[in-house]
C-alpha cells in the first residue's frame, strides 16, 4: 500500500489528506488565516507561523499513517516547482523567495514537493475525471482566483512557475480599476473571487459582508447582491474565453468555495462566454463545476509528490 499526503493551503484555511490510489482515505481541515497573519506580522514572523501551521498536522498524521512516503503541498502564489520556492504570494503579502519544500522536509523527514494550489487542483481534477481527455483547465474561485493547466496529461506551470495565473489577467482598464495584491489594477480576482464579490457589494451599498452572506441575499432577491455575482460571472467568462483562444482545451472545471454559488453567476457567465468565444470554439468547450467536494487539491498535491 503506497500512501502519500496532500496539503491544500488557502488564504483562510488548510486541509490535509492521506491519499491512496487517487482516493482520500483520511482528511482534516484547519482554520489558518494566513492572509491576516501576513498583514499583521513581519515577513519572517509570518513565515515561521505558516511553516509551523503546516508542519504540525503533517507530523500528527504521520503518527497515524507511518506508511506515508511523500508529501505534496499546494500553496497559493508563484511557485518555483523545481526548487520548492514560494517566489511571491499576492494574497499573502511579504512572502518572497521562501524555501517551503526544504523547511518542511527537514522537519518531517520526508521528501516534499510544492506546487501552486490551483495547479495541484487541476491535476487532481484531471486524475479524477477518469475519461479520455488529454488536457484540462482548472479555475479555483476562493479568497483569490487561481488557474491550473494539465496539458497532454502533464501539469504545465511554465518556465518560472507563473503559468496560468488567471486571477491576475486584467479585466478592467478604467481609472477606477481595483488595486490587486500583485501590484496591478483590474485583475480578475478583484472581481470574481470571494473577496471580489464582497468588495463589489460594499462599493454599491456601503456595507461589508462576506460572499456567503451576499449569496443568501441574492437568492432572497437583493438586486445589488445579484449584481455582484453577475459581475463575477461576466468577468470570469471573458477571461476563460481569452485563455481558450490560446490553449484550445476542451474541458474547463470551476472549483473553489465561490463555485457553491454558481447558480448566481451562471446566466451572466454563459451569455458572456458565448459572446467572447470565437465560433469554432463555442461547440467544443465544456465548462462544468467541480464535483470533487474540494478534494481535488489534496489529491493533486499528493499525486504530484510521487511522480
Amino acid at each position: 500500500m503506497t500512501l502519500s499526503a496532500g496539503i491544500d493551503v488557502g488564504g483562510t484555511n488548510l486541509r490535509i489528506g492521506v491519499v491512496e490510489n487517487e482516493r482520500v482515505i483520511h482528511q482534516q481541515r484547519f482554520i489558518a488565516d494566513f492572509a491576516n497573519i501576513c498583514r499583521k506580522h513581519s515577513p519572517n514572523q509570518a513565515w515561521q507561523h505558516i511553516v509551523a501551521a503546516i508542519t504540525d498536522p503533517i507530523l500528527d498524521i504521520q503518527h497515524t499513517y507511518p506508511g506515508i512516503e511523500s508529501i505534496g503541498i499546494g500553496f497559493p502564489g508563484f511557485i518555483d516547482t523545481l526548487k520548492g520556492l514560494v517566489l511571491q504570494s499576492p494574497n499573502l503579502p511579504g512572502l518572497q523567495n521562501v524555501d517551503l519544500a526544504s523547511e518542511i522536509s527537514l522537519r518531517i523527514g520526508r521528501p516534499v514537493v510544492v506546487e501552486n494550489d490551483a495547479a495541484a487542483a487541476a491535476y487532481g481534477e484531471f486524475r479524477l475525471a477518469q475519461s479520455d481527455i488529454e488536457s484540462l483547465l482548472y479555475i479555483g474561485l476562493g479568497t483569490g482566483v487561481g488557474g491550473g493547466l494539465v496539458l497532454n496529461q502533464r501539469p504545465y506551470t511554465g518556465e518560472h512557475g507563473a503559468a496560468l495565473e488567471i486571477g491576475h489577467m486584467l479585466v478592467e482598464h478604467s481609472v477606477t480599476a481595483r488595486l490587486c495584491g500583485c501590484g496591478n489594477r483590474g485583475c480578475l480576482e478583484q472581481y470574481a473571487s470571494a473577496s471580489g464579490v464582497s468588495l463589489s457589494y460594499q462599493l454599491s451599498t456601503g456595507t461589508h459582508l462576506d460572499a456567503a452572506h451576499i449569496a443568501n441575499l441574492a437568492k432572497a432577491g437583493d438586486s445589488q447582491a445579484r449584481l455582484a455575482y453577475q459581475k463575477a460571472g461576466t468577468y470570469l467568462a471573458q477571461t476563460i474565453a481569452h485563455v481558450a483562444k490560446i490553449l484550445d482545451v476542451s474541458t474547463v472545471v470551476i472549483g473553489g468555495g465561490l463555485s457553491n454559488a454558481w447558480d448566481l453567476m451562471e446566466e451572466a457567465f454563459n451569455s458572456q462566454l458565448h459572446a467572447s468565444l470565437i465560433p469554432v470554439l463555442r461547440e467544443n468547450l465544456s465548462v462544468r463545476v467541480s464535483t470533487s467536494s474540494d478534494e481535488a487539491g489534496i489529491i493533486g498535491a499528493a499525486l504530484l509528490s510521487s511522480l
